[in-house]
């Protein structure tokens, strides 16, 4: 069984920044692409940014130069960096490796 637990959320201003973290745990070998997701109140789910094993990362473009996606393998841990965070931020932001779903956590950017 593998256990994926998101951390860092919380409630920020416009133009803030937080970090998110991500820890796997359990019965895994080895991880290959770590995914952060993200949904907002009545909106679907969509991707916000991948890494692959060998740090190969992608961004959806309403992020691009604002998040920075990184992990450490050794921890079996992944982060998203957010900077610069925008009021359509706000969602619940979830950690991937497929197939298993983080708990998600609450990220709340508000004046």
């Amino acid at each position: 069984q593998v256990q994926l637990v998101e951390s860092g959320g919380g409630l920020v201003q416009p133009g803030g920044s937080l970090k998110l973290s991500c820890a796997a745990s359990g019965s895994i070998f080895s991880i290959g692409t770590m995914a952060w997701y993200r949904q907002a109140p009545g909106k679907q789910r969509e991707l916000v940014a991948d890494i692959t094993s060998g740090g190969i990362v992608r961004y959806a473009d309403f992020v691009k130069g604002r998040f920075g996606i990184s992990r450490d393998n050794a921890k079996k841990t992944m982060y998203l960096q957010m900077n610069s965070l925008k009021l359509e931020d706000t969602a619940v932001y979830y950690c991937y490796v497929s197939p298993h779903w983080g708990q998600g956590t609450q990220v709340a950017v508000s004046l």
